[in-house]
């Protein structure tokens, strides 16, 4: 039985539509949603499917769920937009802005290590316990007394959880307010994105529920792999507890939909325009492609090209046949893509979670056939 699809899709993304309806028939998508904009108009916003297993509700056009890493994504445009206003130096040591920061050796580390996943870390030693994980005093004095794991700017070591808390304290020094309210102010709220670092309780009937991947090949607990998993923990079941959603942990915990993510990041694409609005200089955007780091990551165990706050396209991990594309991707499957060549911004979200990290072939396959759609 087919899923109906929802939504709209400009004639020319024709392989986009198809692509996302073999995804529910071929590929197991219980819901979903895709969006893409080209040249800051939306070309694609479609969602279909469920919210459960069961088939029983159906995903609407305003669902919103827990994107994971995917969240990043705001995390690093939050920062690069204080940097793209003079506010922040992403080659100053952090302690310029987060004095306490300058502690076990991290006096040099700079805030582009932050970006990168550079700053040697990615996990933490402080075991966390109870509510500690939803308190940003503690995750932040915690990292703030903690020595790196690794030499700092040497290789990039994928801050799972912690990269949100370190980006966002360098925010709150500077901007004086969250990160959460920050985004929401400067980002969300100009291009009209529904996306929410701190879900507020009315939100909640909103918010569906994520389907668990089953259980991946676990790391050497010794490891810097297995002690970054380890500690902060990630469970798929985390964003189903009114806590989790009420926190702002940028790194892991936006709730949104396809089409929130390509509002907020469109401009990113659009040389800083979007919907009318003017979010960043062209030259901020453009600095997302200073390359930080290239090679095996010590964490996620593959190859990767870092530049400010995003993965970049390269023979290591080829997105498209543009040099300026970069992109993110969340647990379970979510994933973001950045075209500034094409002028191109794309997303898709879903509810049935993979194993992945780095994305999976229902989120490779839209990508594909938005290029396919091109030609």
């Amino acid at each position: 039985m087919n899923t109906p699809i929802h939504g709209h899709c400009d004639p020319r993304f024709q392989p986009v539509k198809t692509a996302f309806e073999t995804n529910f028939r071929e590929h197991g998508d219980v819901g979903a949603s895709v969006a893409i904009t080209l040249n800051g108009e939306f070309v694609v916003d479609l969602w279909g499917g469920h919210l459960d297993d069961e088939k029983t509700t159906e995903w609407q056009e305003d669902t919103l769920v827990n994107v994971w890493s995917s969240t990043k994504t705001m995390a690093a445009m939050s920062l690069l937009l204080l940097a793209d206003r003079g506010e922040v130096d992403l080659h100053a040591p952090v302690a310029r802005y987060w004095p306490e920061f300058a502690n076990n050796g991290k006096e040099a580390v700079e805030v582009r290590h932050f970006l990168s996943h550079n700053a040697g870390l990615s996990g933490m030693d402080e075991k966390i316990e109870g509510d500690a994980l939803y308190d940003w005093e503690w995750m932040t004095s915690a990292l703030a007394r903690q020595a790196p794991w690794w030499e700092p700017g040497t290789q990039s070591g994928y801050h799972a959880l912690t990269q949100g808390h370190l980006i966002g304290e360098v925010v709150r020094r500077v901007a004086g307010q969250t990160i959460g309210n920050f985004f929401r102010k400067e980002i969300a709220e100009p291009t009209g994105a529904d996306f929410h670092i701190g879900a507020d309780a009315a939100l909640d009937e909103r918010i569906c529920n994520l389907i668990p991947p089953q259980a991946g090949p676990a790391p050497d607990p010794t490891s810097i792999a297995g002690r970054t998993f380890a500690n902060p923990p990630v469970d798929a079941t985390f964003p189903r507890k009114r806590e989790w959603r009420a926190a702002e942990i940028p790194a892991a915990n936006g709730q949104a939909n396809a089409r929130a993510i390509v509002r907020a990041q469109t401009a990113m694409a659009n040389g800083g325009q979007a919907f009318g609005k003017t979010i960043m200089s062209e030259a901020g955007t453009k600095r997302i492609f200073e390359k930080q780091s290239e090679g095996l990551d010590l964490v996620l165990g593959v190859p990767l090209v870092f530049g400010m706050g995003y993965g970049l396209n390269s023979d290591l991990v080829p997105l498209g046949p543009n040099k300026n594309i970069c992109f993110w991707g969340g647990y379970g499957g979510s994933s973001v893509i950045i075209d500034q060549d094409a002028k191109l911004c794309f997303s898709y979200v879903m509810n049935k979670m993979e194993t992945g990290l780095l994305g999976d072939p229902r989120g490779f396959g839209l990508a594909a056939a938005m290029y396919m759609s091109l030609v």
